[in-house]
């Protein structure tokens, strides 16, 4: 497909084609939201310390009379922006509409702090959240990882990770539009339709969280989950991402080797789509794809 879905087709054409360098990452944190969240109807909304780590969002249902699935939600920003306090509102519906508990951790950013910063202060929270559930009356065998763009592929990563150290289950990973390859860095891709995330912003983001050249060949598979020999024994998946987003190819690799090791897969791929899409625009387009998110969580944590 060569054309933008129609619901995105104006926006890309006035969307200017611009890269990350360090000076607009630079700016982008300067702008990041620092206050508490605020509890909305239905929703209470705290902030909390991470021993060993740094802050988590809670989002938790009222009214639950018994115990919850919850959500660990990993925001993006290339490894080098961005906050969980930017997805509030997704934290917000998840947790009014699937009746979960959503944990979003803050994590240490790169090139100041390099892998493994940030996956330490990930599973950090996740230890957190796990010998918590019972305060948090959160159900162990109901956690779910999930997040977008580089915090799909921290998501991915920390999965990984959990399924290895074998000392919390995870029952569900969600991955939107995750940044899950280095080795991306070394291809040659057409970014003509590329929108909000191109290769320049890619070798950026990626030289700054391993603190190197990225592509060389002893990148653990915790910073770069494409790298791991094998997939087997991870949790349930759903991966979703656009035909124009620059994560397409190595998200649709990932999904078949999911599926090749036995793990159950659902892969949505939405023509014509850029990368963050639903995050960015309120397209009908967008919407579907959010809508699809919290179908595929409800599913999994019911």
């Amino acid at each position: 497909m060569s054309e933008f879905h129609p619901d995105l087709a104006l926006v890309a054409r006035l969307l200017p084609r611009f890269s990350f360098g360090p000076r607009l990452s630079r700016l982008a944190r300067r702008l990041v939201r620092t206050s508490a969240p605020r509890s909305t109807p239905g929703v209470h909304a705290s902030l909390r310390e991470i021993p060993g780590a740094r802050t988590a969002r809670v989002f938790v249902p009222d009214g639950a009379t018994q115990l919850m699935p919850a959500i660990l939600w990993i925001h993006g920003g290339g490894f080098i922006m961005g906050s969980p306090a930017q997805d509030d509102g997704l934290a917000t519906r998840f947790a009014r509409e699937l009746g979960a508990t959503v944990v979003a951790p803050s994590y240490r950013l790169g090139p100041e702090h390099p892998f493994p910063a940030a996956i330490d202060d990930l599973y950090a929270a996740l230890e957190w959240l796990h010998a918590n559930a019972e305060a948090l009356r959160v159900r162990t065998d109901r956690i779910a990882v999930a997040g977008a763009s580089a915090g799909g592929g921290l998501a991915a990563g920390l999965t990984l990770l959990a399924r290895d150290r074998k000392q919390i289950p995870v029952a569900f990973q969600l991955l939107v539009y995750p940044m899950l390859d280095d080795r991306t860095v070394q291809r040659t891709i057409d970014g003509t339709h590329h929108r909000l995330w191109t290769a320049k912003s890619n070798r950026l983001g990626w030289t700054s969280y391993l603190g190197r050249e990225p592509g060389g060949a002893d990148v653990p598979a915790y910073a770069s989950p494409a790298r791991a020999e094998s997939l087997a024994g991870l949790p349930p998946t759903w991966l979703g991402v656009g035909t124009f987003d620059l994560f397409h190819d190595e998200d649709v690799a990932y999904a078949e080797r999911l599926t090749a090791a036995g793990v159950p897969v659902e892969l949505e791929v939405v023509p014509g789509a850029f990368h963050a899409f639903d995050a960015m625009f309120r397209a009908n387009v967008g919407k579907a794809f959010r809508a699809s998110q919290v179908a595929a969580l409800r599913r999994a944590l019911a």
